[in-house]
């Protein structure tokens, strides 16, 4: 899906904000946590995402959600990432 058929589908699901960010390579977040239910849509590059102690790599096309107040920590692939990120 192009980010804008991604972008019709979160409102549709009932996601309020969607931002279309983009971070460099290597850049790291933290342990953190939202308040509301997040979702994450790569669309160019790679994150690497820890969430209750489990890491998964998310690529191109990938989709994941991080639960509300749920401690996770991302860090982005060699090329940086592109993506979108919506609240709920």
């Amino acid at each position: 899906m192009t980010a804008d058929e991604w972008i019709e589908r979160l409102h549709v699901e009932g996601f309020r904000n969607v931002y279309d960010w983009h971070d460099p390579p290597d850049a790291e977040y933290p342990d953190h946590s939202h308040l509301c239910l997040t979702a994450h849509i790569i669309l160019e590059g790679e994150m690497s995402v820890t969430l209750a102690g489990k890491t998964r790599t998310y690529r191109a096309g990938e989709r994941f959600d991080v639960p509300a107040e749920a401690v996770h920590s991302a860090r982005m692939g060699p090329a940086g990432c592109r993506y979108l990120v919506a609240e709920k």
